[in-house]
């Protein structure tokens, strides 16, 4: 393209999210502690750009770094995009792969499963939508109907294949009925007819779609605007030596290493007792610690600082839901399930 010809709207579009990326990119070099969340943006910008080769090398930068916090979403995510740009068979053997590992976090079975989908591979997608379920939501929720909202995508996505499948209502998607909040029942929004709808001459398949899709907008902008989980900060204990010999006024907050993880766990009972929901746990590093205090131009000798920190940890995604699922390991990492370890005299937790 000549210097002074306007470049089109897609290729300014393209620009922008290479651009981006290339930011964020930057910005993940500059602060180490945040690479992971950064990285995935960038990553997400170059998809959106078609440079999915780029994104791919950030996904494989992301699974051979140390410390990787949610190596079972990069996984999906690196799946996902390698199918889009013709690497179907590599795509395949992660999903494969991603299964056998079942993961505890909602988010990689919602990824493959939508993967799976989107390439018409339906009665796969409604596999993997089945056990993820049938892996993360114990049954006294599945009974009750009350299922953590991250766990949403999952039966609804499943409602959605099956609506596709041609397969009679079950116990999943009478759960997944009771969490829509959608105007427009799901069988509507759901029914693959829809798609016809968009090429009909009918004004009123016109207007019936247009009230499908503002009432689909209205759940995307709810759970976007979803607020991040009230947390409680959690430091391991070589990280709490650490904080403690560098800044002893911390001292008096935390007194011990044992009163510490104590202090956590009542914490979180107390909030869950009075109604909190959307509750987790932030774990913190010094070097993260310093960088925030001096972004706030404070000392992190400060108290005050630490909630500060906690909530600003969850908002960039750090925080673990509380409480972990049955059988999962305890939050506080002595390696002992949760319902041995600080769950063991927690009712209902």
């Amino acid at each position: 393209m000549r210097p002074d010809t306007p470049a089109t709207p897609a290729e300014n579009d393209h620009a922008d999210h290479v651009a981006e990326a290339e930011r964020l990119e930057r910005t993940a070099s500059l602060y180490p502690e945040d690479a992971e969340p950064l990285l995935l943006q960038a990553a997400a910008h170059y998809e959106l750009a078609g440079s999915r080769e780029r994104a791919t090398t950030l996904y494989d930068g992301l699974l051979s770094s140390d410390g990787l916090h949610n190596g079972s979403l990069v996984r999906a995510l690196k799946a996902a995009n390698l199918w889009e740009y013709g690497h179907e068979a590599e795509a395949r053997a992660i999903i494969t792969g991603l299964r056998a590992t079942a993961p505890r976090d909602p988010a990689p079975w919602v990824i493959i499963a939508e993967s799976l989908e989107s390439h018409d591979e339906l009665e796969q997608a409604h596999e993997t939508f089945t056990e993820g379920l049938e892996r993360l939501v114990p049954e006294a929720e599945r009974e009750s109907g009350d299922i953590p909202y991250v766990q949403h995508p999952l039966v609804l996505g499943r409602h959605r294949v099956r609506r596709m499948l041609g397969a009679e209502h079950d116990a999943w998607d009478a759960l997944a009925d009771r969490v829509n909040r959608a105007s427009v029942s799901l069988d509507e929004l759901h029914d693959p007819k829809r798609l016809w709808a968009l090429g009909s001459d009918n004004p009123a398949d016109l207007q019936a779609e247009i009230t499908r899709l503002r009432a689909e907008l209205g759940s995307y902008r709810e759970a976007l605007s979803r607020p991040f989980p009230v947390a409680v900060l959690h430091w391991p204990s070589a990280e709490y030596a650490e904080l403690l010999a560098a800044y002893p006024s911390l001292s008096a907050e935390y007194p011990s290493y044992e009163a510490h993880l104590a202090s956590i766990q009542d914490a979180l009972r107390e909030l869950s007792s009075s109604g909190t929901q959307n509750l987790g746990i932030v774990t913190g590093t010094v070097p993260s610690y310093e960088a925030f205090a001096a972004s706030e131009a404070s000392s992190p000798g400060d108290a005050s600082l630490l909630p500060q920190y906690a909530t600003t940890l969850a908002a960039r995604g750090r925080a673990v839901f509380w409480p972990p699922e049955a059988g999962a390991a305890c939050w506080c990492g002595s390696g002992s399930a949760y319902g041995q370890c600080h769950g063991a005299d927690t009712a209902g937790a």
